[in-house]
């Protein structure tokens, strides 16, 4: 298995650091408003991540947050934290909007039939941790205090650019006017933030007799540190996190620890509408009920950002997503004449799958390659159903017995060449979605939509 790992800049033969047990970690959301379908493409291709290695036989142990607190609206360590926005523009406490965003993501999650991991954290409930975690990188000589926060200085961590090839020099002659006069560098950023006086921040704990609250970036070092221990085997993200947060986890992971952050990075690429990358900032999002309102379910969209690759630059249109859904609509059909035959013969294609998806999960390929294959068994659709989490036949169920009785009713028309009955069957039959194609073994029932 071959995956391209961000920390190398190349494609490496994935060797994972036990045989018994693969450690994952996901940036998973920060909880304050909606999800839209451009969040869900990472975890939909971490998703065929998880049921490639599993396909390859690896036990997963995976770990994915839930940003409750702490994640402004700037990634300069300034602006208003995102949940306390969103409480206020909604009129409920910050902790109600957490708790109405995580459920309403994690319906979502499931409605993508996305494996859960084994286990979601929130960062508020690491909010202890956090602290040990100042005091070790405080121990260690990384950090320094200021009016506003605990910051981290990034000169004391000699392979801080290294990650994201920053450019330092640059970043420090670029720096706004209005910089901190505190801040020692521009790259410092901050691991625990004291809240100011008149500042409203619901969400605050006493650190060093002070009210405040974890930077964002800290949490996921904690909860790996905490759940899985350093360093885990592959960190999972968007490429947005490359140069400010992932860079920043692994300068605190050193500070706290000593060691490497993960052994494999993977970056997913953005989703695009127009060519503009989907966000709340530019308001140009649709969500999984903006697409169901338009008669595209949870899985048709699934299916279409699987036909691209993760690293690949994609651009949604709804012509796009109505051919992956007439694609999945043909796969479908495909099963429903497999469930039409005598008996059940065994898979035989999955091999071939699964060399396409260990080649950088590569899902466009193995998309190629069911389609060009004309025979796949019950038990290879099976297979293709448990790598990529289509629900492909599940929702193939056999039709019912009075919709059976018709097709009957309407073979025996036509045998009598009762052209009229026979039509009036069909249009009975294409009322409940349901077509019927005359072959000489007999009809054979298909799906319309």
């Amino acid at each position: 298995m071959k995956l391209y790992n961000t920390a190398t800049k190349k494609l490496e033969t994935f060797k994972p650091i036990s045989d018994e047990i693969v450690k994952i970690y996901t940036c998973g959301p920060t909880v304050y408003s909606s999800p839209h379908i451009g969040n869900f493409a990472s975890y939909i291709y971490w998703d065929l991540l998880i049921r490639t290695l599993i396909a390859n036989g690896y036990k997963v142990n995976r770990v994915m947050n839930m940003t409750d607190v702490g994640h402004l609206t700037s990634d300069g360590d300034d602006g208003e934290d995102k949940l306390e926005k969103g409480a206020r523009k909604e009129n409920k406490t910050v902790w109600e909007v957490a708790d109405y965003y995580i459920k309403e993501f994690m319906d979502s999650f499931h409605a993508l039939n996305l494996l859960e991991p084994e286990k979601i954290c929130r960062a508020t409930d690491y909010v202890n941790e956090d602290m040990v975690a100042v005091d070790m990188m405080t121990k260690n000589g990384f950090t320094y205090e200021t009016t506003d926060g605990i910051y981290y200085d990034t000169s004391k961590f000699t392979n801080y650019a290294k990650f994201a090839n920053l450019d330092l020099e640059n970043i420090k002659a670029g720096a706004r006017v209005e910089f901190s006069s505190e801040k020692r560098n521009p790259s410092d950023f901050a691991v625990w933030k004291f809240i100011q006086p008149g500042e409203n921040h619901a969400m605050r704990w006493d650190y060093l007799g002070r009210p405040g609250y974890p930077g964002w970036h800290l949490e996921c070092s904690t909860i790996i540190n905490t759940e899985l221990g350093e360093p885990i085997d592959i960190h999972t993200g968007g490429i947005d996190h490359i140069p400010v947060h992932h860079t920043n986890e692994i300068a605190q992971t050193y500070a706290i620890s000593g060691k490497p952050l993960a052994n494999y990075w993977l970056h997913c690429n953005f989703i695009n509408i127009d060519g503009q990358r989907i966000a709340k900032s530019t308001g140009n999002i649709y969500t999984l009920a903006d697409l169901a309102e338009k008669g595209f379910s949870p899985l048709d969209y699934k299916l279409w950002v699987l036909q691209g690759h993760f690293q690949g630059d994609r651009n949604f249109t709804f012509e796009g997503l109505e051919a992956a859904k007439n694609r999945r609509l043909g796969w479908k059909n495909r099963i429903a004449l497999e469930l039409q035959k005598p008996q059940e013969t065994d898979g035989r294609f999955h091999e071939q799958i699964l060399e396409a998806l260990n080649n950088n999960l590569n899902s466009a390929e193995a998309f190629a390659l069911i389609d060009n294959t004309a025979e796949l068994s019950l038990g290879d659709w099976r297979d293709i159903d448990s790598l990529f989490g289509l629900n492909l036949i599940d929702e193939v169920q056999d039709i019912p017995k009075e919709d059976k009785k018709l097709i009957a009713e309407r073979e025996t028309a036509r045998k009598n060449k009762d052209w009229g009955t026979s039509d009036l069957i069909r249009s009975k039959l294409e009322e409940k979605g349901i077509t019927v194609k005359d072959t000489a073994d007999g009809p054979i029932w298909q799906y319309l939509k």
